[in-house]
């Protein structure tokens, strides 16, 4: 077995505007990224395949693909796809496309990447002002989290150098989002952002709206519909197992 590669950071890539942009705010950063996109059993594979995209055009390291299948043991409208996805407004109360502790579980397994690889650091995309009410995208719950991998790794324990868990932009708006990308050159046309999947954006769910609002906001068009406006794509497969990009 090789011996595990020292520094650089593991990034939560989800294949939307946020976790994209976190990506290529690591990147600007220096050091090598080794990219994590889990497909969890969610009712699409469209943000995998965007994911799969972003991290090609970003340049990283490493990108894995892991198929942990446990949509079906978590009850949400993105696991269920006869569940609606709409609701009467952005903001009010937890919503129906709230996966039981999803960021938790995608954290732990990033974390034993992270110390696996000695990695200094993890970063994810979450964020707590413009977002759909999740209870693991808040401060709070992101200190709850560095606590727990200071506590639960060897590298916390005997030297206290457990991953340092960064969210960026968790004090951003979608607008503040999209002019930072803008600036890291984010491209924004092979991200995806949308609940539904499908072959273009519903406009309709959450994620859309908010992704809508952030560009109209920020006084900027969307790449990505044009890009799907004009592709005649078909949704892509059900990848299997783990693998690397």
């Amino acid at each position: 077995m090789s011996r595990p590669r020292r520094g650089g950071t593991v990034v939560l890539l989800s294949g939307g505007m946020d976790s994209a942009t976190a990506l290529f705010w690591a990147r600007r950063r220096g050091g090598p990224i080794d990219a994590l996109t889990v497909d969890y059993g969610q009712r699409h594979l469209r943000e995998v395949a965007a994911a799969r995209s972003v991290a090609r055009a970003a340049g990283v390291r490493s990108h894995t693909l892991l198929s942990l299948p446990i949509g079906g043991l978590l009850p949400s409208a993105l696991t269920r796809r006869a569940a609606p996805l709409r609701r009467s407004g952005v903001g009010s109360g937890i919503p129906a496309t709230y996966v039981p502790a999803r960021n938790t579980i995608l954290l732990a397994v990033a974390l034993g990447l992270a110390e696996a690889r000695g990695s200094r650091s993890i970063v994810l995309g979450i964020n707590a002002l413009d977002y759909s009410g999740y209870p693991d995208c808040r401060p709070e719950y992101l200190r709850a989290f560095r606590r727990l991998a200071r506590l639960a790794t060897r590298a916390g324990v005997e030297r206290h150098a457990e991953p340092v868990v960064e969210a960026p932009l968790l004090r951003s708006s979608k607008a503040d989002i999209v002019r930072i990308g803008e600036r890291l050159g984010v491209p924004w046309a092979l991200t995806w952002s949308c609940y539904a999947g499908g072959r273009r954006p519903c406009g309709r769910c959450d994620s859309c709206r908010l992704r809508a609002k952030g560009f109209r906001e920020a006084g900027r068009a969307d790449p990505a519909l044009a890009r799907t406006a004009s592709s005649s794509r078909r949704p892509p497969r059900r990848a299997r197992g783990p693998r690397r990009a």
